[in-house]
């Protein structure tokens, strides 16, 4: 494993992939109140890209490149938040999107557990620490635990999304799972505007 820090923005010459895993830190769990801080890249080649976003109003033109690329793949662990948040920071559109979350609840039904921290034990065998799950990711300065941690929530994610496809495959399930993927643009739409928690799909 290999951590590369970066300030704001990727390198131009950064080389990528067609997919790339992202995860997303922030101060907190409102998109629409608490900032971005750290943004988390990996195009399966066992490096991260872990990039700090000091300055919102200073758009990161490269990361924004891939991440409205329609060619390249984003795969997330909830995608809901992720998207979101991404969205009302930098006012983008985030398409082609797979979330191993979501395939990991369509597909593995004779269970409840479907955090990263589970489908990285049960999928892969490899155990990641949750601890600093909640720390402050708003520091100029990261501590080596943190980089490890958010390093950790991106790395395995295309060995993940590997299996699950294989169950989904199995289990015939992949076209409701693509059904599912797309629906997340309109989703964090309805989190943004103002419909979080309320099912408007219900009587």
């Amino acid at each position: 494993m290999k951590i590369v820090l970066h300030s704001n923005d990727l390198p131009k010459n950064i080389k990528i992939g067609k997919s790339v895993a992202i995860d997303t830190e922030t101060m907190g769990l409102n998109p629409r109140r608490d900032r971005l801080c750290l943004i988390q890249l990996s195009f399966g080649d066992d490096i991260c890209h872990l990039i700090q976003i000091f300055d919102k109003n200073k758009k990161p033109d490269n990361l924004i490149k891939i991440l409205t690329n329609k060619k390249i793949l984003k795969i997330f662990h909830f995608a809901r938040f992720d998207v979101g948040i991404l969205k009302h920071t930098f006012n983008i559109k985030i398409e082609n999107i797979y979330c191993t979350k979501i395939a990991s609840k369509l597909v593995r039904t004779f269970t409840d557990k479907h955090g990263l921290q589970d489908l990285c034990q049960e999928l892969l065998g490899i155990s990641i620490s949750k601890n600093e799950q909640t720390t402050d990711w708003g520091s100029t300065k990261l501590t080596l635990a943190q980089k490890k941690y958010a390093a950790n929530d991106v790395l395995y994610l295309h060995k993940i999304s590997d299996k699950l496809n294989k169950m989904l495959v199995r289990e015939k399930r992949m076209i409701i799972a693509k059904a599912c993927f797309e629906f997340i643009k309109t989703r964090t739409d309805l989190d943004l505007q103002g419909w979080p928690e309320l099912d408007i799909f219900k009587h």
